[in-house]
């Protein structure tokens, strides 16, 4: 990869792992389900007006909305409002990459190798270890959201991956849109009229600027900047880079709110950003077939990479 690619590969993770900080802040200011509904409207508007429509069935659109708007977002919202950290979090929602190697076994008939099988191991024992550490000091309830929120993201990683948009960042403003009205739906259910209408009454520039860098900066900036590398890249290539998400967002929660990392979290890091290393970088199995007849393999579609964020 050219140096300047390099770097902007570097910003995108890093604009990655400072939005858990920006979340923790904005969960001041709005409810988490309003929260994360402000934040995909204001991705989707006006941008939907201007990409055309989607290049893929509507089905896929709906599903990976959902799964990424609602599932994965929602619950990463509340799970930090119960007390998830910021930079826990970060780390915590690695853990997709298992999620999303179980996903496609079943769904896509994907076998990982033994190196894989061995990181998704490897990554399973370091959120173990998190959640120990995590169930002594902190609220176990927003943990395990957060870990349900990254089997959201393995959902709609696979759902990607079977529907294959051809336009990327299109496909993005389009799922963006999805989730806006069943998270306003919920937010009034659970939330309440009246929790909604004050915080969007009291809306000042700070909460402003955090939803515009939620959904500009780190969604239509970030995801456009990502395609572009993965146009431009192989995606073995580009995809490791996701592994300084959470090293940027515990740094950042650590030096903008606080946060202490205690040793067994550090650990935890450890396992589950060397087991996801493990699992992401392993070659992937070469078809018998193919093997005998001495021709290369086939590529398999692009993993989704929006699924990288935070976001």
């Amino acid at each position: 990869m050219r140096p300047s690619h390099i770097a902007l590969a570097v910003l995108v993770t890093a604009i990655w792992g400072v939005n858990f900080v920006v979340i923790e802040v904005g969960l001041d200011h709005f409810p988490p389900l309003l929260f994360s509904a402000l934040r995909f409207l204001v991705a989707a508007l006006p941008a939907v007006f201007f990409v055309g429509r989607p290049t893929v069935a509507w089905k896929w659109v709906v599903g990976v909305g959902l799964a990424l708007g609602v599932m994965k977002f929602g619950l990463l919202f509340v799970g930090m409002n119960q007390g998830m950290p910021a930079g826990l979090s970060s780390l915590v929602l690695q853990i997709q990459a298992v999620f999303t190697a179980l996903f496609a076994f079943v769904a896509l008939g994907e076998r990982p190798g033994r190196i894989r099988l061995a990181g998704m191991v490897v990554a399973l024992a370091g959120i173990g270890v998190a959640a120990a550490d995590e169930g002594a000091s902190g609220p176990l309830l927003g943990f395990t959201l957060v870990v349900v929120a990254a089997v959201g993201w393995g959902v709609s990683n696979v759902l990607t991956r079977k529907a294959a948009p051809s336009a990327p960042f299109t496909f993005m403003v389009w799922t963006s849109a999805v989730p806006v009205l069943p998270l306003l739906a919920l937010s009034l259910t659970f939330e309440g009229w009246d929790r909604d209408t004050q915080a969007l009454a009291s809306l000042d520039w700070t909460g402003a600027g955090i939803i515009a860098f939620v959904a500009w900066v780190t969604t239509l900036f970030g995801f456009g900047a990502w395609s572009f590398l993965l146009r431009s890249h192989p995606a073995s290539s580009v995809a490791p880079f996701t592994l300084l998400v959470p090293v940027f967002g515990m740094s950042s929660a650590a030096l903008f709110l606080g946060e202490s990392v205690s040793p067994l979290r550090w650990c935890a890091a450890a396992l589950l950003v060397g087991g996801v290393a493990l699992a992401s970088l392993a070659p992937a199995p070469r078809n018998r077939a193919v093997q005998r007849v001495d021709t290369p393999a086939p590529a398999l579609p692009v993993e989704d990479h929006e699924a990288h964020a935070s976001r």
